[in-house]
């Protein structure tokens, strides 16, 4: 059966899909209520965000549009140190599209919202037309511990582990559209355990960041502005799986650009580098998680320390490497 205008008209057929796709995966004790808004749990203070997903293909090796939107918000709300808790979720879903596709998407949300932790408790859902599309808003709430956490606190010295290895996402993506034929999986994933592991761990985290578009060179710079001192990372350490080295070496792409969707900068104090780096290579999504450079205040931006020991600037991204990767 294929998504028609009428399945956005508010009427039975709305009802209908509701009941027998997003009620039958994402029921729970909070969000069940048949009300226009779900009561909410709350204590101290609150981190919320929301982000949109627009990827094509929707399916992909390693996952799929609805895991992306799940994981995608989740990782967000885990850069502030917090625990998330809730998410909402909106559907725009162009008339074409196959319900069976939608059943597909929404199990796999409650698979990854699982994962995380975290419950669907509200939504929405609209019909446009158009020719079979799908769409995907979430929003996330998280209760902050203690302080939180905010490159606000990084300085010179401390030390920046990334969680695994760059480019997969990118890579996985652009070999869906170009029809090549390879092992590439996208990393998408909730890093709710390896951020829970390292607060449970007594690790002092000075900053978390999410690495997606404009991969790890874009991060570097934002969070080099952001607390004022200079970024010196060293290529010989950069993570990354051999297919997608390959696959960066015949396009010409650079792994320090491409998107991630299961990947962490984690800034932490020089002295405690080590230990971090254990927690977190015990995860696993961790396993490949390295100490990339540090923060100094010897360089301005973001330097690179060659494989022969020159000395590259990394600017941020400029222009579009990829349209719809998220």
């Amino acid at each position: 059966m294929k998504i028609n205008l009428s399945h956005g008209n508010g009427g039975w057929e709305t009802s209908k899909l509701i009941n027998e796709i997003f009620m039958k995966h994402f029921r729970n004790d909070v969000g069940t209520n048949d009300e226009d808004a779900s009561v909410l749990d709350l204590r101290g203070r609150t981190a919320f965000t929301t982000d949109s997903f627009v990827v094509k293909p929707i399916f992909f090796n390693g996952g799929d549009i609805g895991r992306l939107a799940v994981c995608g918000t989740v990782n967000d709300l885990l850069t502030t140190g917090a625990v998330p808790k809730y998410l909402s979720a909106g559907f725009i879903i162009e008339e074409g599209f196959d319900v069976d596709d939608l059943d597909r998407i929404a199990r796999s949300m409650r698979e990854a919202a699982e994962e995380s932790g975290v419950l669907i408790v509200t939504g929405d859902t609209k019909v446009v037309e158009g020719n079979g599309g799908i769409y995907i808003n979430t929003s996330g709430i998280a209760e902050v511990e203690g302080v939180g956490v905010s490159f606000r606190d990084a300085r010179a010295g401390d030390a920046l582990i990334v969680s695994g290895t760059l480019g997969d996402h990118h890579a996985c993506i652009m070999s869906g559209r170009m029809g090549i034929q390879n092992s590439i999986r996208s990393d998408v994933a909730p890093l709710t355990s390896i951020v829970g592991g390292l607060r449970s761990g007594g690790v002092t985290l000075h900053g978390i960041r999410d690495i997606t578009r404009g991969g790890l060179a874009t991060c570097l710079n934002e969070v080099s502005e952001f607390c004022g001192a200079g970024v010196c990372i060293y290529e010989e350490r950069i993570p990354a799986k051999p297919d997608v080295a390959g696959l960066c070496g015949i396009l010409g792409l650079d792994s320090l650009y491409m998107a991630n969707e299961g990947k962490m900068l984690i800034a932490v104090p020089c002295d405690e580098a080590g230990r971090a780096l254990e927690i977190i290579r015990n995860d696993a999504y961790g396993k490949d998680a390295v100490i990339l450079g540090e923060f100094t205040g010897e360089v301005e931006g973001v330097v690179m320390v060659t494989k022969i020991g020159g000395r590259r600037y990394l600017p941020p991204l400029v222009g579009e490497t990829l349209p719809r990767i998220c």
